[in-house]
């Protein structure tokens, strides 16, 4: 039995065919570019279907999978006729161009209501709902011949079977799906003027849509879920964290936590009915790259590595704080500023690099205790997880066991493990998830004692933030 999961992120495509005991056959990537222009990102969706096929066919040249499912980034919308044809380029999640709608939308709910519904504490340019409105006030002819609202992974299911259908992991950010029914927001589609037929009917996640060919299609996830599920992370126990130029944590949570007005963590619907927590701060791995390229030209990231190992834990004082772009989470400050403090004649190259990676780990800890999670185990990934130092040091910072894992699309291998769900070759998602989710290494906390560290990162961090004011 061959399992294909496909990750389509917002510049490039990942397609990875597994076999029924989650080991990958065949793999392929595809690059694409945006169109951007100011605060407009767009990319003609037809380009999305023909990269599609295109890593369709180098993963699988000789025969279709058995099975396929997709995961996609949420808020990327596609409008088309009644016949499923796009009526103007898809509108990238990452576009801005909305930003008078979504101040209309908060007006009109407030941030409260809107977050008790949705699960999305902020109102942003970058949800549909938004872009929506956008689109009926400055493009009124597109609006007037819409019949079709599609998500990304919405378009491709429909290129795919000619199922006009959604799950509920992708439409969270919509801004007029409510996360509690898990059906549609009828006053926000009030508000907009979405008519409900416009809007594909609502599946779960790993549901049999259709077919293509011979293969069964089955729905899938938001990125995020997809990736949650590949990496095992199916209980509240276990978390993961992403390391890559920025560092993203991926929670599990029963039911969605009570509104908080200084807080613009997302919570966004979960394959099994229940909810995850998602945060991010801008900046992680970029900041030990921007210290590598700017200051350490020579050097590749093994010798920093090295460097940095001689340095004993707390860098001998030397802090630092890495809000190169701002911080968000828990604290959203966009005005913040990366800095190193308490610096000294005795600081070397190598102090420098192990309080850069002692402050990712820090924001680590911070935000675990925003939460008020203590999980038992903490899955890495990203670059960040190629790193046995780093580990070690988020190990011991966050007195948490640290794990690895010896498949690194864990998005392929969730939506992989959503498409042997819909064909019924694994009766439990969570019971393939664990089973699939392999870890390669184990880093255990040392027991030394790194409150001396963290401290110092808060204080530092209490300094600047009030010297800002």
């Amino acid at each position: 039995m061959r399992l294909l999961g496909v990750d389509v992120g917002t510049t490039s495509l990942k397609a990875v065919l597994f076999d029924e005991n989650g080991k990958p056959l065949s793999s392929a990537s595809v690059d694409y570019t945006l169109l951007a222009s100011g605060e407009l990102v767009e990319l003609e969706a037809e380009t999305y279907w023909r990269i599609f096929r295109q890593a369709l066919d180098q993963v699988c040249p000789d025969r279709l999978p058995d099975a396929i499912a997709i995961d996609t980034q949420c808020e990327t919308l596609i409008l088309a006729d009644e016949n499923g044809n796009p009526l103007m380029n898809a509108i990238v999640w990452l576009d801005n161009r909305a930003k008078r709608e979504a101040q209309e939308i908060e007006a009109q709910f407030g941030r409260k209501e809107i977050y008790e519904k949705t699960g999305q504490p902020e109102v942003t340019a970058t949800w549909p709902a938004c872009k929506i409105l956008w689109i009926k006030k400055h493009l009124p002819e597109i609006w007037s011949n819409t019949r079709k609202i599609f998500l990304l992974e919405d378009y491709l299911l429909y290129r795919l079977t000619g199922e006009f259908a959604t799950e509920k992991t992708l439409q969270s950010s919509s801004l007029y799906f409510d996360i509690n029914t898990g059906d549609w927001w009828p006053e926000m589609l009030d508000f907009i003027g979405i008519p409900e037929e416009y809007l594909p009917r609502i599946e779960d996640s790993g549901v049999l849509l259709g077919t293509y060919g011979s293969c069964r299609v089955v729905t899938g996830a938001m990125d995020q879920v997809a990736g949650a599920i590949g990496a095992g992370i199916v209980s509240e126990t276990v978390i993961s964290e992403m390391t890559g130029t920025t560092m993203a944590i991926f929670a599990n949570a029963k039911e969605i936590p009570p509104f908080r007005a200084d807080s613009i963590i997302p919570c966004h619907y979960n394959f099994n009915g229940k909810y995850c927590l998602l945060l991010w701060t801008p900046t992680a791995g970029m900041a030990l790259k921007w210290f590598k390229n700017n200051l350490c030209e020579n050097f590749s990231f093994r010798d920093l590595d090295a460097l940095a190992e001689k340095v004993p834990p707390g860098s001998g004082g030397l802090v630092f704080l890495p809000y190169l772009c701002g911080s968000t989470m828990p604290k959203y400050n966009p005005d913040a500023r990366g800095c190193f403090a308490g610096l000294t004649l005795e600081h070397t190259r190598g102090h420098f690099v192990r309080s850069i990676l002692e402050s990712v780990a820090c924001m680590l800890r911070e935000n675990l205790e925003y939460l008020g999670i203590s999980p038992e185990e903490i899955r890495v990934t990203g670059g960040g997880a190629e790193s046995p130092l780093w580990c070690r040091i988020k190990a011991d910072i966050t007195g948490t066991d640290l794990k690895t894992l010896k498949n690194k699309e864990t998005a392929c291998l969730g939506s992989a493990i959503l498409a042997g769900h819909g064909i019924g070759l694994f009766p439990s998602i969570e019971e393939a998830s664990r089973r699939f989710a392999v870890p390669d290494r184990v880093f255990h906390p040392s027991g030394a004692d790194q409150s001396d560290v963290y401290n110092n990162f808060r204080t530092a961090d209490r300094l600047m933030q009030g010297g800002l004011k």
